[in-house]
């Protein structure tokens, strides 16, 4: 019987950061399962990482908004005779607009998606990650410090993430796992257009590159740290909106929302 293959199971490996984590873990040296939505995608990426030398990952395509998509995931892995050692929450997506002017389906998928599943994923591979001594590496935001009018539910999605990562780390941390959240600030994929937000986000001072991101996600996950924020100007943000009075900051990041949106009501998945 062919030995179990530990691997690193990155989620949203299609395209932006988790497809850079999965290029980033794989120059370290670990084995990676990938899924998301774009099997295509998913394996030229594998077809990528094999050519380089390193062992081709598995490619399990998955949509996992559907309730049961995880323990599909898990079959699936199971299948493919792998276990997890790390877990990498990468996949969601984010609305920009008023709450009671956004589809309702939609927020609730993205609930779905952003919080949910991730949830169901690390309670279902926890088991394997604690044998392994692993960790998980879950992508939040720097949108998970503050509440943030005009995209309510997506900001809310992140603070759960980020609450959630920080309290496993003390949980988990007596057993030998990391867990690390990692809050990004702008990064230039596709989510700004297809969330409906104004591709000049992605040019602010605060925005790194998907790759960037992903350097220091894998350099903060393997120290050990419970929080990452990439960037000086990010962390100083962070640090502002985890202090400012609310009544001072709702304002404020009202109309700066208002004024990155676009025409119409888009989402964007990873």
């Amino acid at each position: 019987m062919t030995a179990t293959r530990r691997v690193t199971l990155i989620t949203g490996a299609s395209d932006g950061i988790g497809l850079e984590f999965a290029r980033v873990f794989a120059r370290h040296g670990h084995d990676l399962a990938l899924t998301g939505r774009r099997a295509d995608r998913l394996e030229a990426l594998a077809d990528e990482i094999a050519a380089a030398g390193r062992p081709r990952p598995l490619v399990l395509p998955c949509d996992l908004a559907p309730a049961d998509a995880p323990g599909r995931l898990a079959e699936a892995l199971t299948e493919a005779d792998g276990a997890v050692e790390m877990l990498v929450n990468n996949a969601g997506f984010g609305l920009n607009g008023a709450f009671d002017a956004l589809p309702r389906e939609e927020q609730l998928a993205m609930v779905d998606l952003n919080v949910r599943a991730l949830v169901a994923l690390t309670h279902l591979f926890l088991p394997d990650v604690r044998a392994a001594r692993g960790g998980v590496l879950n992508v939040a935001s720097i949108a998970g410090f503050a509440p943030g009018p005009h995209m309510a539910v997506y900001y809310a999605t992140k603070a759960f993430v980020l609450s959630f990562s920080q309290a496993l780390h003390e949980e988990l941390r007596p057993h030998g796992v990391r867990v690390t959240a990692l809050c990004p600030g702008p990064v230039p994929t596709g989510f700004q257009s297809r969330a409906g937000i104004a591709e000049s986000v992605a040019g602010s001072a605060a925005a790194l590159s998907a790759r960037a991101t992903a350097e220091a996600g894998y350099a903060g996950f393997r120290d050990g740290r419970r929080v990452v924020t990439p960037g000086s100007v990010n962390k100083g943000l962070a640090m502002a909106l985890a202090c400012m009075p609310r009544r001072f900051l709702l304002p404020r990041l009202a109309a700066r929302q208002a004024s990155r949106r676009t025409d119409g009501l888009k989402s964007s998945h990873s």
